[in-house]
């Protein structure tokens, strides 16, 4: 875990196939786009991170619609890089965009609205809304208590996340 530098070019090769096979506009190519991108996000190349998360959300809306669950997860992948560069206006509009695109396919039910519902939360907490915060991961934790169960990883981190912000919230 950590070895960056050494994934670096392999994400970058597994990139140039893809567009070489499938097309440079090919949603396979799209998401090594993102894959890279998460990669230059961690090394802290936010620009180069951003240009290639732009572009694989373009790939995304133009080849499989504005409303596919890919796109929304494209968008959920600018907006978090947004947010960690502390753009959090620019970011809040994908982060809700992507919510309603699964919402509205996927069902207000479906695990990956309760990680949108918990992302925003994060953002609400970044802008110093506690109060938002608290409820959005309050119906995260619903949906993944409910589908992936009590124990499972993803509830247990948005249960932390609720403790956290309710700790927040009382000391206020």
């Amino acid at each position: 875990m950590g070895e960056y530098a050494a994934a670096r070019p392999l994400y970058e090769r597994a990139l140039a196939i893809r567009e070489a096979v499938l097309g440079a506009d090919h949603p396979d190519a799209a998401q090594s786009l993102n894959n890279l991108a998460a990669l230059l996000n961690n090394l802290g190349e936010y620009g180069a991170a951003r240009a290639l998360m732009e572009r694989a959300l373009a790939i995304h809306e133009t080849v499989l619609g504005a409303d596919h669950p890919d796109t929304a997860t494209s968008l959920n992948n600018l907006a978090a890089l947004l947010r960690n560069m502390g753009e959090y206006a620019a970011a809040r509009p994908l982060y809700e965009r992507a919510l309603a695109i699964r919402e509205k396919v996927l069902g207000s039910e479906h695990p990956l609205v309760a990680t949108s519902l918990n992302n925003l939360a994060g953002l609400f907490y970044n802008e110093g809304d506690v109060a938002q915060a608290i409820a959005y991961t309050r119906r995260a934790l619903v949906i993944f208590e409910r589908v992936l169960g009590h124990e499972h990883p993803n509830t247990r981190t948005v249960r932390g996340n609720l403790e956290y912000f309710e700790n927040i919230e009382h000391r206020a």
